[in-house]
């Protein structure tokens, strides 16, 4: 009985969520999740229901959700990257006040908290890819894949060129801090991009499978790019070897993905017709969803990049219909999590001019911004061979910089090749077109697409998942 009894109370016993957490303070991180989770889902409820009221993209009320609830103005969620302490947090404030923390446990749990919080988001970004994939087209996306190749290459270069030279010529700054931030103006959100363009109703059509596609191509080449320059603010030199690992190791991955695609849909429907409990379509799915998001992270990729290339390939299979309304409901949970997120870490208080050391950012940051938006509306007029096409939707789809660009911002900031006028400005640009970019590509679409007269079951209705 006595063997019984401990047995169940190690059953019962709190077990740290983190290897850093002290056990007396895992309940106590638990709790700091939940009321976060609870902040995170009243915020991206009622910021997409007031975006969607104004006929804004509802993805666009969560990113201004964020941005209330955040380091900008509530500080209920807060992350400890951007400088902050246990003490600016609301949340960490509630928690310390209940259970009387020591200034040392309230310190490991809002670290812990916001670890959790944080991977709770990139899970949900890795789902969103999946969802985008399962969406997208294969077929068509192989269509357009030559223009979405040139529209990527196009929306690499002409940024790059554009603001590491402008940089030196204008600014006099440095050569390498100026390759920096013109390689942070390469970057490209897919995720905040995909989900406007299934919102507005665009997410298959012709310009949307090719701003999906540069997109997809866009990161790897923004991440083979990053390689480049954090090597060069290291040492000085370009580690061409690591540069060519990148090259084929992501070509690799995305047209092997592809081209393996039948050989994975026959074996997921043998499974599936094989499986007869509940979650026979979908647990299987996230597997090799997660195993995909897992390679892609492994070879140093993104994850995201295995999850979008899991979901096309699963596109193709005869489930397809039935495993895209099951994985809605999950995607519903977890994907708020990264756009709220997203925008609670963008921190306004860099606009303002008040603050000596923001000045001089200000102005650099305007010439970033100029070099971003038209480095990538330009992109539009990279397409070739599509007559009538919306080549401004095409460009305004590229623009959002999103998590992406805050990585570039990290990394310098991070190496000390950025100087605290030029981090400033790189925030400002990503903040700014990650908010522009949504309301305009609404209006560079106009009404979204009438559902198709065949009744096919598509997901870019106007109407957010879940709803009716």
């Amino acid at each position: 009985m006595t063997t019984l009894t401990s047995g169940m109370a190690s059953l019962i016993a709190p077990v740290p969520l983190l290897a850093t957490v002290e056990p007396e303070n895992s309940p106590i991180v638990l709790s700091g999740v939940l009321l976060s989770l609870v902040v995170i889902y009243l915020a991206s409820k009622l910021g997409a229901e007031v975006a969607r009221n104004f006929d804004f993209p509802p993805v666009l009320g969560e990113l201004v959700a964020g941005v209330i609830v955040g380091v900008s103005a509530l500080h209920l969620i807060v992350f400890p990257e951007g400088g902050l302490s246990a003490s600016d947090s609301v949340v960490m404030t509630v928690l310390e006040w209940i259970n009387h923390l020591s200034p040392e446990a309230l310190i490991n749990v809002f670290e812990s908290q916001s670890e959790v919080v944080s991977v709770l988001a990139e899970l949900g970004v890795i789902i969103l890819l999946f969802e985008i994939g399962l969406e997208s087209d294969l077929r068509q996306l192989k269509e357009v894949g030559i223009q979405a190749v040139v529209v990527a290459c196009v929306g690499v270069a002409v940024p790059f060129a554009a603001g590491t030279v402008g940089l030196m010529m204008l600014f006099h700054t440095p050569a390498i801090p100026a390759i920096f931030a013109g390689a942070a103006l390469t970057a490209t959100s897919i995720g905040i991009t995909s989900k406007v363009l299934s919102e507005l109703g665009q997410l298959k059509s012709k310009e949307g499978q090719i701003i999906v596609g540069a997109a997809v191509i866009d990161d790897v080449l923004g991440i083979i790019v990053l390689a480049v320059v954090a090597s060069l603010a290291k040492t000085g030199e370009i580690d061409v070897i690591n540069v060519i690992y990148l090259i084929i190791s992501a070509t690799a991955f995305l047209i092997g993905s592809i081209l393996l695609g039948g050989i994975f849909n026959k074996s997921f429907t043998a499974i599936v017709e094989k499986l007869k409990t509940r979650g026979n379509i979908v647990i299987p799915a996230f597997i090799f969803a997660f195993f995909m998001a897992f390679l892609g992270n492994a070879i140093h990729l993104e994850a995201i990049l295995g999850a979008f290339a899991a979901g096309l390939v699963l596109d193709e299979s005869d489930a397809r219909n039935e495993l895209d309304e099951l994985v809605k409901p999950i995607s519903d949970l977890l994907v708020p999590i990264f756009f709220v997120t997203v925008g609670a870490r963008a921190d306004l208080g860099v606009l303002n001019p008040a603050v000596p050391e923001n000045r001089a950012g200000l102005s650099i940051a305007v010439f970033l911004i100029v070099v971003a938006i038209f480095g990538k509306v330009v992109t539009g007029w990279a397409v070739f061979g599509q007559p009538g096409i919306n080549r401004i939707a095409i460009g305004i789809g590229m623009i959002p910089r999103g998590e992406v660009g805050l990585v570039f911002a990290g990394i310098g900031s991070a190496s000390g090749v950025l100087d605290k006028p030029l981090e400033v400005s790189i925030i400002i640009m990503v903040i700014l077109t990650t908010f522009l970019a949504p309301p305009f590509l609404r209006v560079a679409f106009g009404k979204p697409l009438q559902p198709p007269t065949t009744g096919e079951n598509l997901t870019e209705s106007s109407t957010l998942p879940g709803e009716s």
